[in-house]
């Protein structure tokens, strides 16, 4: 029992871990990348609205009419969605504006609603929040990687959290970055080679 609980957690963090497995979720992933710090808050938002909506959907999962159960996730996740946007904007603003429109956005996440529908609506409320937890913290993992190897190629340094001052510039003055891994072209170049590493692990 124990280690099939733990399983619903773990599997998250590699063998489900969204973008790289499940290849889910690419728009904020491409997005919102150009630095540490956008990566992390991003993926803290969309872990709080996993974590959430997979226990609510699980607890009420056979009170909600099979028809209408797709609207009713959209409305479970918008209202956590909400949440996430009240606080960012009370504690958080700066990252906050940063991340713009991809934090409403969190309602159509297919990561999100494709966790309601394949996994809380079939199993208990302490699974789905193993769940939830283990996928959010893959993803947010995903997204600080990924916002690491841009930030780093891209502006020679790395941004963990400015506003406490961590922020650091690694490779010196003498560093010419790569202006464009900031950019979009440089987005999907990461991204592939970070996937073309993720299939050689994989295999091995």
């Amino acid at each position: 029992m124990a280690k099939s609980l733990s399983h619903e957690f773990v599997k998250g963090l590699w063998d489900e871990i969204p973008p790289f497995r499940l290849v889910l979720g690419l728009c904020p992933t491409l997005a919102v990348t150009k630095s540490v710090e956008n990566g992390i808050g991003m993926g803290v938002a969309t872990t709080f609205v996993l974590v959430g909506s997979n226990v609510l959907v699980s607890a009420l999962r056979n009170l909600i009419p099979s028809k209408v159960r797709i609207a009713c996730y959209i409305v479970i996740i918008a209202t956590f969605v909400t949440v996430v946007e009240l606080l960012m904007q009370a504690y958080v603003y700066g990252l906050f504006l940063k991340l713009g429109i991809f934090i409403p956005l969190i309602v159509v996440n297919c990561i999100v609603l494709g966790r309601a529908e394949a996994f809380a609506s079939k199993n208990g409320p302490v699974r789905s929040l193993l769940d939830g937890l283990g996928i959010g913290l893959g993803f947010t993992l995903s997204l600080a990687v990924l916002g690491a190897v841009r930030e780093l190629l891209g502006t020679g340094g790395l941004t963990i959290w400015k506003d406490w001052g961590l922020a650091f510039h690694i490779f010196g003055p003498a560093y010419k970055p790569f202006s464009f891994m900031v950019e979009a072209p440089g987005a999907f170049m990461a991204l592939g080679l970070l996937l073309c590493f993720m299939n050689l692990a994989a295999k091995k």
